[in-house]
């Protein structure tokens, strides 16, 4: 179950519309998430390291992240970080 990391331009971004999804913004923490839908959201600002038990990552300002169905992940978040983000 494999988190998927990409970098989209703006005008992919525009495309896809994702200034208009909602902002999620978190402090400095580590918490425990489940996806119990995908979710894909774009880094706005921040930093954080993402560990699941196939893989570890930090992602930072312009990454567009994947989450699957079913993953159980913590982030440790560094630097506050805000996203937009889409669930399906």
């Amino acid at each position: 179950m494999k988190i998927e990391v990409d970098r989209p331009d703006n005008d992919e971004l525009k495309e896809m519309g994702v200034e208009n999804w909602p902002v999620w913004e978190h402090d400095e923490d580590k918490i425990e998430m489940f996806y119990d839908k995908t979710e894909q959201c774009y880094i706005i600002s921040g930093e954080a390291t993402i560990v699941s038990e196939f893989e570890t990552l930090t992602v930072k300002p312009g990454d567009f992240i994947t989450f699957p169905t079913g993953l159980e992940c913590v982030w440790d978040i560094d630097i506050t970080i805000r996203k937009y983000y889409m669930t399906e």
